[in-house]
């Protein structure tokens, strides 16, 4: 959440800032509660000191024996009125903190404006698209002449946007998942952790879910629990609550995970293949830095997340998220895309973010300054290392051949299990 002090001080210039992302966000019930409190404030404070001046002339008088009745009689109503006023106050900050929970991130100063995709900027290209000299087909078709995606089985077991994959892109799936998170522990630095695939509320409204995207939301029926839809959730919520130590940062974690969303708000796109599943795994990269460091570490960790693709050989942009187009936690985004030959368009396939101390802030998670003993909030951010399902996809369209088989990457034959490299139909 923002720093409510700063919104306090500067209300103009955040209404000024939360405009550059394109939303009508009425921050006059904000204005309205805090005049309220601030008299409510003033006259508790009031009450407070008359309270204690009379208190001292009640101590002078029991010196001298005088009676004082009346003035503990008046002081009585005086501190029933002192508690209606501070339960007043609580109340009027319950109210706020519901709005402060509602707020989005302010866009980072590097951002630049714009109403949506379409003023996204194109940093970089890497790579060249394939040269098929035939017609690329899409993972969809691939999949169902291979054998390996069963759509109407997946709808079968679960519902729409479920699929079972088999044979070869079950190995598969499962082999970039194990590279992807060598790669990050091994050369990359991370440490790796499998958190529940569950979360309750407080984990949920802590990275930003809740309460605004509860519709997006994978809720267990009679509980408190929510199945996660990323990593990002519970491996944030390791540090909730604690001071971290400032010689610990950056913490750098990696985490396979299964994500489920109810996707509430596509109906209709992506009807087709494994872009839009209501569950698909990826390997999460999250990061706790001090301020200084977070925009240096959003670089190394889009880096990290670029890597595994020039490894896997795959062709991608990376794309400067305008402010119209950040998530509501994200202060400055990359996207990464990739070229998927078979639908003749870039999919996002990581988006890696730095979400300053607006989730720190939501999580109460702070560090301690060696220097001066001073507490302050850490910056976390976060990146996909990479979207597994979409990742698979790239390589079914990438990596075709001609007769319908699928060529494996380099990359990914020392978790082949000494088979022939190739994905073909089951004889």
């Amino acid at each position: 959440m923002l720093d409510i002090r700063y919104l306090r001080q500067n209300i103009a210039r955040v209404e000024e800032r939360l405009a550059t992302r394109g939303q009508q966000i009425d921050l006059g019930p904000f204005v309205k509660l805090e005049g309220q409190r601030r008299n409510v404030l003033q006259e508790v404070e009031t009450l407070r000191n008359q309270r204690n001046v009379v208190n001292r002339a009640i101590g002078e008088m029991k010196k001298k024996g005088e009676d004082f009745t009346s003035l503990t009689a008046e002081m009585g109503k005086v501190s029933d009125r002192i508690k209606g006023l501070e339960g007043e106050i609580n109340r009027i900050e319950d109210e706020l903190s519901v709005i402060m929970l509602t707020l989005p991130n302010l866009p980072h100063e590097a951002v630049t404006p714009g109403g949506g995709p379409e003023d996204n900027q194109v940093l970089k290209y890497w790579g060249e698209k394939p040269r098929l000299d035939f017609t690329p087909r899409p993972h969809w078709e691939l999949g169902e002449d291979l054998d390996i995606l069963d759509f109407a089985r997946g709808s079968k077991i679960t519902g729409a946007r479920f699929t079972l994959l088999k044979g070869g892109a079950a190995l598969l799936e499962r082999a970039l998942i194990s590279f992807m998170l060598d790669l990050h522990t091994e050369e990359h630095g991370y440490h790796e952790v499998l958190p529940p695939f569950m979360v309750n509320r407080e984990s949920m409204t802590a990275t930003g879910q809740l309460p605004k995207f509860a519709e997006d939301l994978f809720r267990l029926e009679n509980t408190e629990y929510f199945l996660i839809p990323t990593a990002e959730v519970p491996v944030t919520n390791i540090h909730r609550g604690e001071i971290l130590a400032e010689a610990d940062l950056p913490l750098s974690y990696a985490a396979y995970t299964p994500c489920f969303r109810a996707e509430a708000g596509s109906y209709g796109k992506d009807t087709r293949g494994l872009i839009r599943q209501h569950q698909f795994n990826k390997v999460e990269l999250v990061k706790f830095t001090a301020p200084e460091q977070s925009d240096g570490e959003l670089e190394r960790l889009t880096d990290h997340a670029e890597e595994v693709l020039e490894r896997l050989q795959l062709h991608y942009r990376r794309v400067s998220l305008c402010s119209g187009d950040l998530g509501f936690s994200a202060a400055r985004t990359y996207d990464l895309e990739v070229w998927l030959p078979g639908q003749g368009t870039y999919r996002e396939i990581s988006s890696c973010s730095n979400f300053g101390d607006f989730q720190a802030r939501r999580a109460g998670i702070r560090f301690r300054r060696e220097k001066t003993g001073r507490v302050e909030h850490v910056h976390t951010l976060n990146g996909s290392g990479l979207a597994v399902g979409r990742t698979l996809v790239a390589i079914l369209e990438n990596y075709q051949r001609a007769d319908g088989t699928i060529k494996v990457p380099e990359a990914l034959k020392p978790y082949w299990r000494g088979k022939v490299p190739l994905i073909s139909r089951p004889s």
